[in-house]
């Protein structure tokens, strides 16, 4: 599957990056400048190694274009060109999908909308991510994660419990969750084309994302018509469930039924709890939380995080550390799951260490992987005009006209 990617930032780029990781190859269509916005948002920046050849700022490479732009080929073209334009038209014919997170219509008064590209390609699954998406009100609106996180209720239920400023999530789960979502759709999409022949035009955005994962929550408003509030590290339907101090640290503890607060009611010393009828049943801690917690905590404080940890766990009690970033990538268990990889890089002296890809098959050859790292912009531009059948003469001509960027190859 061949796809081409017109995204930039965050949950285009997400969504592109699972398509290749799953094995698609991947073309990354990015300004001649500046390329991908995410270039530049640092630091950090990972330096270049003496001489990287062409196509690497100077500044070094971003980390955060680097988490997200992994198995993929940067093209940097000048797509307002009348050749740019039929670079990316013959680059369409042969493609299966085309990704997008351009403001709606913009793109088609360039001349790759969905019904022009269509016409090149009746097979092209073409991929619309937007702000707000394609229809409505808003739809002209630029939408950014935190932006929409706000619009779309997550923050007001994300912060201290009891008060104080709501807050962002510490990553941008509106991006990623817009590009999870988009990823599967052209899953889909591809699936109906095997029994229709047809492509089609798939249509998301941040704001759409968003509220279908307000998830329960949603749901309580719009059953039960629940007021929300910020829990914290607490949950609104399960008690206990969140995070306690210990005597050195704290750490999560959640009893999920009732069975398990009862394991837990025997390690804390309070076994009559499990028949307590105000802590009995979900329900009962639930409504009864102001009085169950406290009288938690203060057992729980009397020990170390270990101590606790080891005898929760021990009888099935779902317990866990707050990790660091750095802790939870130093997990033994992260670890054996093969969470971390080392990749090669052109520009660097030392192999990248990436976030791997998460799904593991038992085929290897259905498996995903770490084929191409993150690259430099423009590296793979010869590359792909050369597949398409433009010769080193009509390259260089096209570079010196900025109408592409074409480093030399790197070694």
């Amino acid at each position: 599957m061949r796809v081409v990617d017109f995204t930039r930032i965050l949950a285009g780029p997400w969504c592109t990056m699972l398509l290749g990781d799953m094995g698609a190859d991947v073309i990354k269509v990015e300004a001649v400048d500046k390329g991908d916005d995410t270039r530049s948002w640092g630091p950090p920046f990972l330096p270049h190694a003496g001489h990287a050849g062409g196509g690497g700022s100077k500044r070094g490479e971003s980390a955060y274009f680097l988490c997200c732009n992994r198995n993929k080929r940067s093209l940097a073209l000048d797509i307002k060109a009348r050749e740019g334009r039929a670079i990316v038209h013959a680059l369409v014919a042969g493609a299966d999908v085309f990704v997008e997170n351009f403001l709606p219509g913009k793109l088609a008064a360039l001349g790759y909308g969905y019904e022009e590209l269509a016409a090149i390609n009746p097979r092209l699954v073409y991929a619309s991510i937007s702000g707000f998406g394609a229809t409505g009100p808003l739809a002209q609106r630029a939408g950014y994660d935190v932006a929409i996180a706000a619009q779309g209720g997550l923050m007001s239920i994300t912060g201290p419990e009891g008060g104080g400023e709501p807050v962002k999530v510490g990553v941008a789960v509106t991006d990623l969750a817009t590009g999870l979502y988009m990823h599967g759709a052209i899953l889909a999409a591809l699936l109906a084309r095997g029994r229709t022949g047809r492509g089609q035009h798939v249509d998301t955005s941040l704001l759409e994302c968003q509220v279908a994962n307000l998830a329960n929550i949603g749901s309580n408003v719009l059953l039960a018509d629940t007021p929300t509030r910020r829990w914290g590290t607490a949950h609104e339907s399960i008690a206990p469930y969140q995070a306690f101090a210990t005597s050195d640290s704290a750490f999560i503890l959640a009893a999920m039924n009732d069975a398990q607060f009862r394991s837990l009611a025997g390690v804390v010393g309070h076994p009559e709890w499990a028949h307590d009828p105000r802590f009995a049943t979900n329900p009962a801690r639930v409504a009864h939380r102001s009085t169950l917690i406290p009288a938690l905590a203060a057992v729980l404080a009397t020990g170390t995080r270990e101590h606790w940890m080891t005898r929760l766990a021990a009888v099935g009690v779902t317990v866990a550390p707050i990790n660091s970033v750095r802790e939870a990538l130093d997990e033994p268990q992260v670890a054996a799951r093969g969470m971390v990889a080392e990749v090669p890089h052109p520009g660097l002296a030392a192999p990248l260490r990436l976030v791997a890809p998460p799904v593991k098959y038992s085929d290897p050859a259905a498996g995903v992987s770490i084929r191409l790292p993150p690259p430099m912009l423009g590296q793979h531009t010869r590359d792909v005009l050369g597949s398409l059948g433009y010769d080193a003469a009509a390259i260089d001509r096209l570079a010196a006209a900025r109408i592409v960027a074409a480093p030399p190859a790197l070694q």
